[in-house]
């Protein structure tokens, strides 16, 4: 590996034909296990990967023989496991076809003309809680949570299962526990109540439970869930609708917006302008998913319009890549993108 003497014993290339032999000697410390996977499960991704690039293993050693181009990115692949391997923290075959989609994507559509590396994003910790620790897996992910670090409001816009909400959550958390904040308030638009949820039967949490159970659900991954009763009894964290923020100004918060594209533009400009001192907004949604009655436009589809180019205002976009559930999902995200784009079919 490059960033170990001993880890690459070189590499010769023949010019004429375009190929290159590269050979790479794994420290004795760190067993071939951690870097190929039990049964060799992390080697399978990676010749699957390369597959017109021969890799061989024997004993420590490890040899590919291929194209100059693919040779060097292996190289590379290589190096970052082994960086990420002594933080203690081990590979998987996720995270290793992640790596490589990064080092294929070379750092491309940084807005921030960054050039963060597989490990960088790999091991950045967000948040550790019962035993457990919340991390960025996509390089479009730790974008997102160093914009939530460096700017008071960040839209995260993206598809389902990119871990937008998921990750402004665990930011959230942090803040609260490194007392940069001293409350933290969820809120999402409860459009199949109207928005006034006075029909419903209950107290008023019975009455938004359908609606914000998947904040509640976050919570309880990453705080000890006997202590979330007495944090919301309290104040320190509040969970409410939308329509809950009217009238209010928020200071010292951390304050989510979630499901934001349905919101009316109305609802948007009102969220935005609660902001008080010393808060920070993250407000999530994904564009493709508005439920807001026929003619009503989406404040989240809006907004970008409005205050693109604001200070201290960021615009955070995932895709389909930065999908982090079943792989299937990716692809149904995909599939449904080009279904829409076929048929014209825009989004509200």
């Amino acid at each position: 590996m490059t960033q170990t003497p001993t880890a690459r014993d070189g590499a010769s290339h023949d010019g004429a034909r375009g190929q290159a032999r590269a050979h790479f000697t794994v420290p004795a410390k760190h067993p071939m296990v951690t870097l190929l996977g039990s049964g060799d499960a992390l080697l399978r991704v990676i010749e699957r990967s390369f597959p017109d690039t021969d890799i061989h293993v024997r004993g420590n050693q490890v040899s590919a023989v291929g194209d100059a181009a693919e040779v060097a990115l292996i190289q590379r692949l290589f190096d970052e496991m082994m960086l990420v391997l002594r933080t203690g923290q081990p590979m998987t075959e996720d995270a290793v076809e992640r790596s490589i989609a990064m080092l294929r994507a070379g750092g491309e559509g940084s807005a921030e003309g960054g050039e963060e590396t597989p490990a960088e994003v790999l091991t950045q910790n967000i948040l550790s809680s019962r035993g457990r620790t919340i991390r960025p897996k996509t390089l479009n992910q730790k974008r997102y949570v160093d914009a939530i670090d460096k700017h008071t409001i960040v839209f995260g816009i993206g598809p389902a299962g990119t871990g937008k909400t998921y990750l402004a959550m665990a930011k959230a958390v942090q803040a609260l526990q490194s007392k940069q904040v001293n409350r933290i308030i969820l809120t999402r638009p409860a459009v199949e109540a109207g928005e006034r949820l006075g029909f419903l039967p209950g107290t008023l949490y019975e009455k938004i439970d359908p609606y914000l159970r998947p904040l509640y659900d976050a919570l309880h991954d990453m705080l000890d869930p006997d202590s979330i009763p007495k944090l919301m009894a309290s104040g320190t964290i509040e969970v409410a609708p939308l329509a809950y923020m009217r009238g209010r100004t928020l200071n010292d918060a951390f304050i989510i917006l979630d499901e934001a594209q349905n919101t009316n533009p109305e609802q948007m400009k009102m969220f935005l302008t609660r902001l008080g001192f010393d808060s920070k907004i993250v407000i999530t949604g994904d564009v493709t998913q508005v439920d807001l009655p026929n003619g009503t436009k989406s404040g989240l589809r809006q907004v970008r319009d409005i205050l693109d180019g604001v200070q201290d205002v960021h615009f955070s976009t995932l895709t389909s890549q930065d999908v982090v559930r079943h792989k299937l999902v990716g692809r149904i995200v995909d599939a449904y993108e080009q279904y829409d784009s076929r048929n014209g079919r825009n989004g509200k």
